[in-house]
């Protein structure tokens, strides 16, 4: 019997030639927002490799939107012409290119992991970060300044200006980054918000300005692409954002042209208890599913073909997005199909080592 990992699947106007999506991953490998060779091959290969969906990693909508100095970023018209080339090799590859847009809010103005990933101070080329609270994500980290609602609404826009140079550069899916703590996900979590206006408060409010964002860019962005929706399903901490919170955000989130729902958690706390294990995360895409009847991806230490293909066979999500399996392999796809006896074509220069 055919693979459900290898079964295709269509999404508005995007077909995706199977269930394996690669997700976003920060390679902290720009200069000045914009994508370097470094990101043609990393993202190339893995569109070589053969998933179905090959995603940029976060990619901020402003200069203070970013994780560190490494990060990419669609603010300009030069990152735009620098993500071109690499999204239309990766669809000539047959895979489908992805781009994740995202406000790192009070995680932004870090240093680079491997030389540290500490906060910057002004003299290390940091800058202010933002958030909907005075609250510092840890100790150390500086104190978040609070946003106005006219910031908030010039953030709103950044995001719809990116989904629309994003088009022009020719990805074929956006996914809002709402997720792991960056500013979307400080706005959902009481932990985090403690406004006292529309933005804060009630879980209404706390979900203002995701919907914003996401009215806006569904508003640029084509009814025939898809639209996706990285999600932090629970900040595993009693009292902050939770699964049942989730599902009552994904209906919403569903009403106004979200896809697809990449089911992640926590990032918004720090020093969280969080019961890692293979697929530990897949629960909340399977619930989500259920209770929405929006489309999920299950993400998270999903390392092998036949536990891939076990979530997706028995309903737990449509798609797997898979991380750190596509660092170590960005020929999973080829190695799976060979595993779960499923005969797939090789790009043909590769063809001699099938």
């Amino acid at each position: 019997m055919p693979a459900h990992l290898f079964s295709p699947l269509r999404i508005r106007e995007a077909h995706f030639r199977n269930r394996i999506f690669v997700s976003p991953m920060c390679q902290y490998s720009a200069r000045d927002g914009l994508a370097q060779a470094w990101h043609l091959v990393h993202l190339g290969s893995r569109a070589v490799g053969g998933a179905g969906l090959v995603s940029t990693e976060a990619t901020a909508v402003c200069p203070e939107g970013r994780i560190s100095p490494g990060d990419t970023g669609l603010w300009n018209e030069d990152q735009l012409h620098a993500w071109s080339p690499i999204a239309a090799f990766v669809r000539e590859q047959g895979a489908v290119p992805a781009i994740q847009l995202a406000h790192a809010g009070r995680k932004a103005s870090t240093g680079i992991p491997w030389l540290g990933g500490q906060p910057l101070d002004p003299d290390q080329g940091g800058w202010p970060v933002l958030g909907p609270s005075p609250l510092a994500f840890d100790t150390g980290y500086p104190v978040p300044h609070e946003l106005d609602p006219g910031q908030i609404r010039k953030i709103v826009r950044a995001f719809a200006e990116a989904a629309g140079r994003a088009l022009q550069a020719g990805f074929g899916v956006v996914e809002l980054h709402f997720a792991h703590g960056y500013l979307l996900h400080e706005f959902l979590s009481p932990l985090s918000n403690r406004r006292s206006d529309d933005y804060g408060g009630s879980l209404e409010n706390r979900m203002r300005f995701a919907l914003e964002v996401v009215e806006a860019v569904r508003a640029v962005w084509p009814s025939s692409h898809p639209l996706l929706v990285r999600l932090s399903v629970t900040d595993w901490v009693p009292g902050g954002w939770d699964l049942a919170s989730s599902i009552t955000l994904a209906r919403e989130l569903g009403q106004r042209g979200v896809d697809l729902i990449d089911c992640s958690s926590g990032g918004n706390v720090p020093r969280a208890e969080i019961p890692l294990g293979p697929g530990y995360q897949t629960v909340f895409a399977e619930a989500i599913r259920r209770e929405t009847g929006v489309l999920t991806g299950a993400v998270g230490l999903i390392t092998e073909p036949v536990q891939a293909e076990h979530l997706l066979g028995t309903g737990q999500a449509d798609v797997v997005f898979l991380a750190r399996a596509e660092l170590r392999d960005p020929y999973w796809p080829l190695r799976a199909a060979r595993h779960l006896g499923v005969e797939i074509d090789w790009p043909p220069p590769y063809r001699r080592g099938k």
